[in-house]
């Protein structure tokens, strides 16, 4: 009966040490993750501050006058080397690049403090790449937007931890529909050029990534549970930065995509 009890609270004793664990895992994703979204926001926020002036002598020029954005309100030579040149295409799609081409390298390759700066440049990038939304749309709006996108990102997340239900099937089917939304967005971009057609793209847009960031919370948490016995701190490191990016791109996806609903443009 002795080594029974033994047995017992040695078990027992395992899963309260995994349940501490679990938590600091869990905290450590959403602080990386917090981190990438304030670092998001304010090279967006300094990068359209840059790209813009009141001042017309201090706008970009051309043949036929300066780069006017709208009345009171121009590009200046950043500005038009970043929404109004090549390059825009180039910081459009470097996020992208980095997703499909770098990230598995880095996490495959690099230290966990390597992933964690791969991460925080990445969120830099993209800052850069969404710039453009403080041009077109109000900040009321934005802000707006972003509280929105907090309550319901934070209701999903609860529930992918909480829940017993098993997600990894439908994260399957989301990720499928993740690869339609880009081709579907990328033939509106250059061929359709649709208004209703954007529309119903963000309306999709909002649910698989809504779908997502529950799967990836239960994921992260399964995934921790399954190698906290290996004690290999290393690649738990790596995997707290791997869960961060992708509950922060399910968060920046839905930003983006109910602003296309609720944005009040300039």
């Amino acid at each position: 009966m002795a080594d029974v009890n033994t047995i017992r609270s040695a078990a027992g004793s395992r899963a309260a040490q995994i349940d501490v664990g679990l938590r600091a895992h869990m905290n450590k994703v959403y602080g990386q993750m917090s981190i990438g979204m304030l670092i998001t926001a304010l090279a967006a926020w300094a990068i359209a501050g840059l790209a813009v002036t009141a001042d017309p002598s201090a706008a970009a020029s051309t043949s036929e006058g300066v780069y006017a954005l709208r009345e009171g309100q121009y590009l200046t030579g950043l500005g038009v080397a970043l929404f109004a040149s090549p390059l825009k295409w180039v910081v459009m799609f470097a996020p992208l690049a980095f997703l499909f081409f770098g990230w598995g390298a880095l996490m495959s390759r690099g230290s966990a403090a390597a992933v964690q700066v791969g991460f925080f440049i990445f969120a830099a990038v993209m800052g850069i790449s969404m710039s453009s939304i403080f041009l077109v749309f109000t900040s009321f709006s934005i802000v707006q937007t972003f509280l929105v996108t907090a309550i319901a990102f934070a209701s999903l997340s609860l529930y992918g931890y909480t829940t017993k239900r098993d997600l990894s099937g439908m994260g399957t089917f989301l990720m499928m529909g993740v690869i339609g939304l880009i081709v579907a967005m990328l033939l509106n971009m250059f061929i359709f050029q649709s208004g209703p057609m954007m529309m119903a793209i963000s309306a999709i847009g909002v649910l698989i990534f809504a779908g997502l960031t529950a799967y990836y919370t239960q994921d992260i948490k399964a995934t921790y549970v399954a190698h906290a016995a290996h004690g290999d701190q290393e690649w738990l490191d790596k995997a707290a930065s791997d869960g961060a990016l992708s509950l922060y791109i399910s968060f920046l996806n839905m930003f983006q995509f109910l602003l296309m609903f609720m944005g009040q443009q300039e």
